[in-house]
């Protein structure tokens, strides 16, 4: 098994299309889950997200949700593996569909990208990286259909991407951080929280992880990543 091991998880991934990733451990790092009592994963793949969220909030309930069968398994077996497993769960299905009987306190999604580039060959990765089973509007119209009021949606996304999807969004951007892979260099990312009321000013922030050398990482990307990361 190709696992990922993290200091209180571990991830099993070799039969999932899209592996643990920067993106994702970024997002469920950042994502502000104080105070939540429902949280949401959309298209949770290997499931670490949704572990990280029980990990840093120890008493929401966390629900997934995944449209491929393979990977719904595999986050399932992850999530029992987990010392939260009474508070994770995953269903098979597309958000579009999904009709929970409370609405959520927190969403969070890395959600599929890259809307105009070519597909790529292998079946599994295209569906986790491509918006064609689940467009930037349908996600959109999901995230509005399943929030409380008072909720907060938070996503990752490169940076045209993110431009894109700030086109469509019935939502208001409440805070946002750009990440720099390099420090000093070019954003390449952006998370950013989003809820159904305006707020006055927006949280506006940035991060980069490394310093200039392959793995001398910055001492913000150390702090933010530390509770999960075994070489910080």
């Amino acid at each position: 098994m190709s696992g990922f091991k993290f200091k209180q998880f571990a991830v099993e991934q070799d039969d999932v299309a899209m592996k643990v990733g920067t993106d994702g451990v970024l997002l469920g790092a950042w994502a502000d889950c104080d105070g939540a009592n429902r949280i949401l994963d959309i298209g949770t793949g290997t499931g670490v997200i949704a572990l990280q969220m029980a990990q840093r909030n120890t008493e929401a309930q966390i629900y997934a949700v995944e449209i491929d069968e393979t990977a719904t398994k595999r986050a399932r077996a992850n999530f029992d593996a987990s010392p939260w497993a009474e508070r994770l769960g995953v269903e098979q299905t597309a958000v579009q569909e999904y009709s929970p009987l409370e609405k959520f306190d927190l969403i969070v999604s890395n959600p599929p990208y890259f809307v105009d580039s070519l597909l790529p060959p292998d079946a599994k990765r295209s569906t986790a990286r491509h918006t064609q089973d689940l467009t930037f509007e349908e996600l959109d119209n999901a995230v509005t259909r399943l929030l409380a009021e008072e909720g907060r949606f938070a996503l990752i996304l490169p940076v045209s991407e993110f431009e894109k999807y700030l086109t469509i969004t019935q939502l208001n951007v409440v805070r946002r951080c750009d990440v720099h892979p390099i420090e000093g260099g070019a954003v390449k990312r952006v998370m950013a929280e989003f809820a159904k009321q305006k707020t006055k000013t927006i949280a506006l922030e940035s991060i980069a992880i490394e310093k200039g050398r392959r793995g001398d990482y910055t001492d913000d990307y150390r702090a933010l990543t530390k509770d999960f990361y075994l070489k910080f």
